[in-house]
C-alpha cells in the first residue's frame, strides 16, 4: 500500500498554515535602509504556489497603521478596469486576525477588486508583529504612492515614535536626507487649517516649510492668506519672514557663505528627498544606493537606456 504524502504547511481545512517571516526577511527588517519593494518581492518570490490562497474580500480589514486616508479614485478605476480584464497579477499579503484578516500590503488592489465586482483575491498569509505591520504599511505608501505632504509627515512621525528613532536614524532607515525628514516633521507643527490647505495644494511645500519655521500661529495664518491672495513666491515669503516683527522657532545663525544658493539647496532637498549642496558652480546630489539613484533620476524625469 502506497503511503499517503502529507504537506506540513497545509492545515486540515486546506488553508496553508501561517508562516513566520523567515530568517531572510527578518534580516531585511534589520537592515540600515529598509526598502518596501525588496520586502514584498522576497515574500512573493519565496512563497510556493500552493501557499497562495483565495480569500473573500469581505473577510479583509485595513491595516490599522495605514497612513493613507484618501485614495485617488481615478487611479483606482484604472486599476479596477485592468483587474476586470486581466485579474489580480500579484497576491496581497495579509495577517490572520481575531476576525478575518488584516491587509499588510495591497490595499489598493483590494479596493480596486471590490470596484471590479470580485468576491475573492489571491493572498499570502504571514505573521507580522505590530512594528513590522507599521513599517510595511508606511513604506508601501512612502515608496510607491504619492502621499500628501501631511500624510507623509504623519507616517514619518509614527515610524519615529514606534521605533524610538532620532531624526538622523529615521533618515538613514528610509534612505532620506536628515533635512527632508526635519522639514516634513515641521509641517505637523502648523495649525490644522494650514495643514488642510497643504493637502488641498493651496500652498506649496516650499511655502509650508518657511511657515513651519515661525513660532507665532497668528503670523503663520496671516502670511498664508497673503500667499493665497497675492500669489507671493517662496523667496518673497522668506524675505517677509526676515522682518524683525516675525517670530522664528529656535532661530539659528546660518553661515554667511553660500547664502545665495541655500534657498535652492533646501528646495531641491525637499523635492528629491536627499541632501543637495551647491558650491563653486556645482550641484552635488547625495544618494544611498542604486535604487535611491534610480528614484532620483525618475523624479528628474531622466530615462537611462541600458
Amino acid at each position: 500500500m502506497k503511503e499517503m504524502e502529507t504537506n506540513n504547511n497545509i492545515s486540515s481545512s486546506g488553508i496553508p498554515r501561517r508562516r513566520a517571516l523567515g530568517k531572510g526577511l527578518e534580516e531585511l527588517f534589520n537592515n540600515e535602509v529598509l526598502d518596501y519593494s525588496t520586502v514584498e518581492e522576497k515574500i512573493v518570490s519565496e512563497t510556493p504556489k500552493e501557499e497562495i490562497v483565495n480569500i473573500k474580500l469581505s473577510e479583509l480589514r485595513s491595516n490599522p497603521y495605514q497612513p493613507r486616508k484618501v485614495f485617488d479614485e481615478e487611479a483606482l478605476q484604472e486599476l479596477s478596469d485592468s483587474i476586470k480584464e486581466h485579474g489580480v497579477f500579484q497576491p496581497i499579503i495579509v495577517k490572520k486576525s481575531i476576525k478575518g484578516y488584516e491587509i499588510i500590503a495591497g490595499e489598493r488592489r483590494v479596493k480596486a477588486s471590490l470596484m471590479a465586482g470580485l468576491e475573492e483575491i489571491p493572498a499570502i498569509i504571514r505573521e507580522f508583529n505590530d512594528t513590522q505591520m507599521m513599517e510595511i504599511a508606511l513604506l508601501e505608501n512612502l515608496q510607491r504612492e504619492n502621499l500628501t505632504a501631511i500624510e507623509e509627515a504623519t507616517a514619518y512621525k509614527k515610524l519615529q515614535e514606534t521605533l524610538t528613532l532620532t531624526q538622523e536614524d529615521l533618515a538613514k532607515r528610509l534612505g532620506k536626507s536628515r533635512s527632508h525628514i526635519t522639514n516634513m516633521l515641521g509641517l505637523l507643527t502648523l495649525p490644522i487649517e494650514i495643514q488642510e490647505d497643504i493637502n488641498q495644494k493651496k500652498i506649496t511645500m516650499g511655502h509650508a516649510r518657511v511657515l513651519s519655521k515661525l513660532d507665532n500661529k497668528t503670523q503663520q495664518k496671516e502670511l498664508e492668506e497673503k500667499i493665497i491672495k497675492e500669489g507671493i513666491s517662496v523667496r518673497e515669503l522668506e524675505s517677509l519672514t526676515q522682518e524683525p516683527k516675525i517670530i522664528k522657532t529656535n532661530p539659528q545663525h546660518r553661515k554667511k557663505e553660500n547664502r545665495e544658493y541655500s534657498y535652492l539647496e533646501e528646495e531641491m532637498s525637499d523635492k528629491l528627498g536627499t541632501k543637495v549642496s551647491i558650491k563653486k558652480n556645482k550641484i552635488e546630489i547625495n544618494f544611498v544606493n542604486e535604487k535611491d539613484l534610480n528614484r532620483i533620476l525618475e523624479l528628474l524625469n531622466i530615462a537611462i537606456d541600458k
